[in-house]
């Protein structure tokens, strides 16, 4: 079996302060212009993965990119793929119908708006109806974790939160990993 596991990111609890870096850091990596502050941003922020406070635990929630990945098995038009050991939406297709949301067991997905150079994208045909009358609809795609796919680096979440709290898991290596130290924790016990 030559089959290669996706590799995903893993926040540990203990060591997350709840700053917030991981989200900016990520909506500052998948914006279409180059952002030199937090200040600097025209569009909202908005991130591809999510921060849970409360009183018993704080850190981020994102994509595990399963390996049978319920998101992707339910998409009703196949927007959702496995690319380099990814689990990616593909927003040109997505219709934002929210089954990858509902099926996700991690809350991992949300719906977002789509902006191009800093202005959002509005819908074809669909209007909808307010007070002031028919407006034009902004185009709502799903919206998760890539892996910050493309990026030399890596996840920016990960190179940028100040407590190393993020960390990308590559199952083949953290296997191996184990092994040795489950190996050497036997050492002591054996003649």
């Amino acid at each position: 079996m030559n089959t290669q596991l996706n590799t995903f990111v893993v926040a540990d609890p203990h060591k997350c302060i709840g700053c917030k870096v991981c989200e900016v850091a990520c909506a500052m990596a998948h914006s279409d212009r180059k952002i030199t502050t937090a200040g600097t941003f025209e569009t909202p922020v908005i991130s591809k993965l999510y921060l849970v406070k409360t009183a018993e635990i704080t850190m981020p929630i994102q994509c595990r990119h399963c390996e049978d990945a319920t998101c992707a098995n339910v998409c009703p038009i196949s927007a959702i793929k496995q690319v380099d050991n990814k689990i990616l939406i593909d927003e040109t297709t997505c219709i934002g119908c929210k089954t990858c949301m509902m099926a996700c067991p991690f809350g991992a997905i949300d719906l977002a708006p789509v902006f191009k150079e800093g202005a959002a994208v509005i819908q074809n045909i669909l209007r909808v109806e307010t007070t002031e009358g028919l407006i034009e609809k902004e185009m709502v795609v799903a919206n998760k974790c890539d892996l910050c796919a493309g990026r030399v680096n890596g996840p920016a979440c990960v190179e940028a939160c100040p407590e190393k709290a993020l960390e990308v898991i590559t199952p083949k290596k953290e296997k191996k990993k184990r092994n040795i130290e489950a190996a050497l924790s036997l050492k002591k016990f054996i003649g």
